[in-house]
């Protein structure tokens, strides 16, 4: 896929969950348990389609200046529309249409949901290198999650902590260093992502630090 960010993306946003829909064999992204996004996987299990909703005279818009972008597929053909995963779309515009997808089915909860789901955002914690633990697959299961372990995350060497964690607590931590990135992040490495995905992950965990 030409858009390696775009779970990271998600992820981040308040309230968004994900699951995989095994019959449509499509990755959901949900908020209040309403779909905004779904990576369509093909018959080799890559990904194929990425469907979103717009506003429908922003849909025909689109439809019409990018050869990339069609109807919703196996979707509603006047709010769904599906960017082809390989395809030219730029990625800040296709960024851009995920956040309006995003506003878009948030807007439609009820006040008490969007509620619930801001306050629950708000509590969310950063780790010192910018992480919110509970968007990772891995917590809960494989992880405790940095704060709570002092470090000793799944990734660290056996029984030790992070050396960006070791670094943080002896230091000033990363979120006043200027030094940050630095060459304790780029060794650090999350052996789950990509060389390109992981240069995605630390740009944003720096971007959290910075408004954080």
């Amino acid at each position: 896929m030409r858009y390696p960010w775009l779970d990271e993306f998600l992820l981040q946003k308040p309230g968004v969950t994900k699951d995989f829909k095994e019959e449509w064999n499509w990755i959901r992204y949900q908020i209040g348990g309403k779909m905004f996004t779904a990576v369509c996987l093909g018959e080799d299990n890559e990904p194929y389609y990425i469907t979103l909703k717009l506003e429908p005279a922003e849909g025909d818009f689109l439809r019409s200046q990018y050869k990339d972008i069609i109807p919703g597929y196996y979707m509603n053909k006047v709010h769904w529309n599906s960017v082809q995963a390989d395809g030219e779309v730029p990625e800040e515009l296709l960024k851009d249409l995920l956040e309006k997808s995003y506003q878009l089915v948030f807007q439609s909860l009820s006040k008490k949901k969007q509620k619930e789901i801001l306050e629950g955002a708000a509590g969310e914690e950063l780790t010192c290198c910018g992480t919110v633990c509970k968007q990772c697959g891995c917590y809960g299961t494989m992880c405790k999650g940095c704060n709570e372990s002092l470090g000793k995350v799944f990734h660290a060497p056996k029984g030790q902590a992070c050396p960006i964690y070791e670094c943080s607590v002896k230091q000033k931590g990363c979120r006043d260093c200027d030094c940050v990135p630095c060459d304790i992040w780029k060794k650090t490495k999350d052996p789950s992502l990509s060389d390109e995905e992981f240069e995605q992950n630390v740009r944003e965990r720096v971007e959290r630090l910075r408004k954080g």
